[in-house]
């Protein structure tokens, strides 16, 4: 069967003027969505302004007040009351004083201190202005006489005991050996054969400080070797 189509219903004669037309309306849609513009929202420049306006509040610093001390107690009343005490009541512990009366031949006791505790009130000088000397020679010329005169005890022998002594002793102002202590000790029997020796010093020239002899204190070793 033959197809019959009427000239005026071919659209493709109109083809290109409907796509002017398309475009021609899509421009004009997209020009008018980059000119339109939002108003802003009054409420919120509103409340943007009123926060601007309000000033900040300034808080004073204040101190905590102290709390005031409570008052003083009241002081006591006086009592006006009159305690009577009869004539026949016995005072005990009654304080009597006895005349004395002191002529010449009235002996007075007078107390002394002891020569011990007046030493130990005394100083003791490490270094003096002049310190004392053994025999004309010094400290190490005391030790060398120590030394040979020392007798190793035969105990300390056996068991193979040796070592040094340390003694501290003190040249009082008449130049003998008042005081010697064992500052480090090696053994009983070696450290009482030291002392004793120490202790069996004759006498020194004593040291002075200012013009006045005093105690001069001075430490010692003394060396036990097996040979």
């Amino acid at each position: 069967m033959e197809v019959k189509k009427s000239p005026k219903a071919d659209l493709e004669k109109k083809k290109g003027i409907f796509l002017q037309i398309g475009l021609i309306v899509t421009l004009g849609l997209i020009w008018m969505a980059f000119e339109w513009t939002s108003n802003p929202d009054k409420g919120s420049a509103f409340e943007t302004a009123k926060a601007q306006e309000v000033e900040e509040e300034i808080i004073p610093i204040t101190e905590r007040a102290k709390p005031k001390p409570p008052p003083p107690p009241p002081p006591p009343a006086m009592s006006t009351e009159l305690n009577i005490v009869e004539d026949d009541v016995e005072i005990e512990d009654e304080f009597i004083a006895e005349d004395v009366e002191a002529d010449q031949d009235t002996e007075v006791e007078m107390i002394e201190m002891d020569e011990e505790e007046e030493e130990e009130e005394e100083q003791i000088y490490v270094v003096a202005e002049t310190m004392p000397t053994f025999k004309g020679g010094n400290l190490n010329d005391f030790r060398n006489w120590v030394q040979k005169r020392l007798r190793y005890p035969t105990i300390a022998q056996e068991n193979g005991i040796q070592g040094t002594v340390y003694l501290m002793f003190v040249v009082d102002q008449s130049g003998r050996v008042a005081k010697c202590e064992i500052q480090r000790g090696v053994d009983p029997l070696i450290d009482k054969e030291a002392k004793r020796v120490v202790m069996k010093s004759p006498k020194w020239t004593p040291g002075e400080q200012r013009g006045k002899k005093v105690k001069v204190k001075f430490s010692l070793p003394v060396k036990f070797r097996l040979e």
